[in-house]
């Protein structure tokens, strides 16, 4: 009996196989006061929603039920159901004692406040009074002034 040779067999069964845990898709930018990260969830309950911080680490946790039809055949089912999450770790530029979370539209966004001792300020430079700067008036009326040489 002759098997044929097919490297990729194994491979494609298991990048292919449906999994039981999903990685949620994420967008994340900052802005003056927070950085904010946006999960897309859509079809999910949100009631289902979990949002956790464990020492420097947020979690998203949601889980997507799939429909019962009593009687029906399933002809494709594309959509897929079971456990989301998504981890990340927060800087120390994070204040994790104030994060805010809000579920609309299929879109979980999650608004982290940025420390008050991490946003960007003005420091104050102390020493010796700044140097007056000379202008074109000011030049005129020295040579003005100015005792004429003999």
């Amino acid at each position: 009996m002759t098997v044929a040779y097919a490297p990729y067999r194994d491979a494609r069964r298991v990048a292919f196989a449906p999994t039981s845990t999903r990685l949620a898709a994420v967008d994340l930018y900052r802005t003056e006061d927070s950085v904010v990260l946006s999960v897309d969830l859509p079809g999910v309950d949100a009631g289902s929603i979990d949002v956790g911080v464990d020492g420097r680490v947020l979690t998203v946790r949601a889980q997507r039920t799939a429909p019962s039809l009593e009687g029906a055949t399933w002809i494709s089912r594309e959509r897929q159901s079971g456990a989301v999450v998504r981890k990340l770790r927060l800087g120390e530029s994070i204040d994790t004692e104030s994060i805010a979370a809000d579920y609309a539209d299929g879109v979980l966004t999650v608004t982290l406040p940025v420390a008050e001792k991490a946003k960007a300020r003005k420091v104050a430079v102390s020493g010796a009074a700044p140097a007056p700067v000379a202008s074109a008036e000011t030049e005129a009326q020295a040579d003005v002034e100015a005792p004429a040489a003999a």
